[in-house]
């Protein structure tokens, strides 16, 4: 079985410049190209399909999931970053170091973002692939992990009280003082999925049906990497954009595992199919549990969301039905509890040997 070519690449990390953030900007920003003043249009560079907006609730056709897609933040709160205390002319971004026009915690669709924490922004500083735009600390003592890949063509690190820093970001965001604006990710398409294992004995893709909690979205994505997983999809409706609170539950992983948004499920699921993948769907009145279907080579494994669960169509694109094996007063699980059980019962027979000598 062929290993999974990381999407980072090895290259030596340049050293990094720090500069004090400025007591006395009264309002200017440093622009994203790092010039002095504002930028007109900040944050408009839009780049990906995400929605940041509300989410509407999954069709109300498909079986009950076995899984939970709720979550604190689950679609709400991402852009309110609004700390409480905040004087009115704060909340509109009118303070020293941010743009006019840049309310506090609240980014456009699609647009540049705040990731936070040190696993993320350390991520994002290792992917070659990452535009950063921003760096900020709260301290020069606060160091990103160790860095390993990625352009070393990074902004100055901007240093910035506390409370500046929280007005960036969704309100409660545990940011570790270290974070950093960024725009999305490249978008990548299904067919780069099918290219992708087109030389791999085995493979496994998670499918995400209106799954619309970036909380679950970011634990399913770390659950992927961790697992070996070379991609995970979703729709581009109905489903969690690429956030701050997403980045910051995949501790990383966003960096490593491809966001594949579809505009057409059922099409992708077509598309996948044709590629050599067998797609099973998790569901609770299934006859076989996946242990039970003995699954090999490449596998789709898609997952609703709690209630409605894989919606009709979806269900009809899939080969097969299967469920967990679940049962007692509480006979469902969290979808990213679910996804994680079922990535390690795909690959556990079909990983490396790790029987002792």
């Amino acid at each position: 079985m062929s290993k999974r070519k990381s999407p980072i690449r090895n290259r030596p990390p340049k050293p990094s410049k720090s500069r004090d953030f400025s007591q006395n900007q009264g309002g200017k920003g440093r622009s994203e190209s790092g010039a002095k003043g504002p930028r007109p249009g900040d944050a408009t560079s839009w780049r990906g399909k995400g929605s940041e907006g509300r989410s509407r609730s999954a069709s109300p056709h498909g079986s009950k999931g076995h899984f939970r897609d709720q979550g604190p933040g689950s679609g709400r709160g991402e852009f309110r970053g609004e700390a409480r205390g905040e004087s009115r002319r704060e909340s509109r971004g009118e303070f020293r170091g941010q743009p006019r026009g840049h309310a506090g915690g609240r980014e456009q669709p699609g647009g540049p973002y705040w990731l936070y924490g040190h696993h993320a922004v350390t991520a994002a500083l290792g992917n070659p692939e990452r535009k950063l735009l921003r760096l900020a600390r709260t301290g020069a003592d606060i160091e990103p992990g160790e860095v390993e890949g990625g352009s070393g063509d990074w902004p100055d690190w901007e240093q910035v009280p506390r409370d500046i820093l929280e007005s960036w970001l969704p309100a409660g965001a545990v940011h570790q003082g270290i974070a950093a604006k960024v725009h999305p990710l490249p978008e990548r398409g299904i067919e780069d999925v099918v290219e992708l294992a087109a030389d791999q004995e085995q493979a496994v893709v998670m499918i995400l049906d209106q799954v619309t909690d970036p909380q679950n979205v970011g634990a399913i994505l770390r659950s992927a990497a961790a697992f070996g997983a070379i991609a995970v999809v979703l729709t581009e409706r109905h489903a969690a954009p690429e956030s701050g609170s997403l980045a910051k539950a995949a501790s990383g992983a966003l960096e490593h595992v491809p966001l594949v948004r579809v505009a057409n499920l059922a099409r992708a699921l077509e598309t996948l199919k044709k590629g050599g993948f067998w797609i099973a769907g998790l569901a609770a009145e299934a006859e076989r549990t996946l242990a039970g279907a003995k699954l090999k080579g490449k596998v789709g494994l898609a997952l609703g969301a709690e209630g409605p669960g894989l919606r009709r169509l979806t269900r009809e694109h899939c080969d097969l039905l299967v469920r967990l094996p679940t049962g007692g007063p509480i006979d469902h699980l969290n979808v990213s509890n679910a996804a994680a059980v079922s990535l390690y019962e795909l690959v556990r027979d079909g990983g490396a040997d790790d029987s002792e000598d």
